[in-house]
């Protein structure tokens, strides 16, 4: 399992929400996702759970453990007057408050943002929804929100969830506008929504430039950026720019450096699919080309 970089490991010296005290409400996993990234830049975070616990903990346990690490969790049953107790002394506490409850479900446990903001005028809320506006009570997941931004492209399901993994990192970083209107000494909080199928449109921009369709230079069209069969794997190439294309075609013996002709494309896959892993890793410390050799 790859190792988490500097860039999403806590580190002492990077920690802007150091200070910071974030509470969640929100269950499985934009906004868990989004309270690690905020624990990892620094912030305090505390976690309220239903009895019944969070879903997550409940299908994935090991995913739930990663999410929580370093995360306060406490109980309270918010359809309960001692849970509100519990809920609105947090909140006294708190600088920001995280939720993904569609807005009619917050408005029941009297979490509406006007409510909330009478009662704690210098909380800030990043609530967390499907779709935005008047879009946020529609049903949704990850999957309905990558096949709306066009990221669904045949019947097998994403690699990775990441409407939801995208729409955290949106989370954590509106968390990082509220906090600084903190910090600058903004007395008042501020209400921020962030949605799901708005990151996945972020994410599928690149495909919406037509870079990544079947046309686009990273979507199959560039010889030099494709994953091919080896003799005993795949390689992931990514020889894009110029001078790392002719080191790919002179290693394969390619006629011709355009990258977007047919026999170009042949020459590489013919190639390659006559290399073993180790073969095509040499190749590549030695010509200085951008390739991973994968199992099959």
């Amino acid at each position: 399992m790859p190792t988490p970089s500097s860039a999403t490991s806590p580190n002492a010296t990077f920690a802007p929400l150091a200070g910071v005290r974030v509470l969640s409400l929100a269950l499985n996993l934009p906004g868990p996702a989004a309270l690690m990234r905020c624990r990892t830049l620094g912030a305090k975070c505390t976690k309220l759970e239903p009895p019944s616990g969070d879903p997550m903990g409940h299908y994935n346990r090991g995913a739930y453990a990663a999410l929580h690490e370093g995360v306060e969790v406490e109980v309270a049953d918010l359809k309960a007057e001692a849970g509100q107790q519990h809920l609105h002394q947090a909140l006294e506490k708190t600088d920001v408050l995280l939720t993904s409850f569609r807005p009619s479900a917050l408005a029941k446990l009297g979490l509406g943002w006007e409510a909330l903001h009478a009662r704690h005028p210098k909380l800030s809320q990043v609530a967390i929804v499907g779709a935005p506006g008047e879009r946020a009570e529609e049903p949704g997941h990850d999957l309905t929100y990558l096949a709306e931004s066009g990221l669904v492209t045949g019947t097998a399901l994403p690699p990775t969830l990441y409407a939801d993994m995208g729409g955290a990192l949106l989370a954590s970083e509106a968390v990082l506008t509220a906090a600084l209107r903190h910090t600058a000494g903004n007395a008042t909080g501020i209400y921020l929504e962030v949605a799901l199928n708005a990151a996945a449109d972020w994410l599928a921009l690149p495909r919406t430039w037509g870079l990544t369709t079947p046309t686009g230079a990273v979507g199959g069209a560039h010889a030099g950026y494709r994953v091919y069969p080896c003799a005993d794997g795949r390689v992931a190439v990514a020889a894009l720019e110029p001078h790392f294309a002719a080191r790919l075609c002179e290693a394969a013996g390619a006629a011709s450096t355009d990258m977007a002709a047919p026999e170009t494309h042949e020459a590489i896959a013919r190639w390659i699919g006559t290399r073993t892993r180790a073969q095509l890793d040499a190749m590549a410390r030695e010509r200085d080309v951008p390739l991973l050799t994968l199992e099959t």
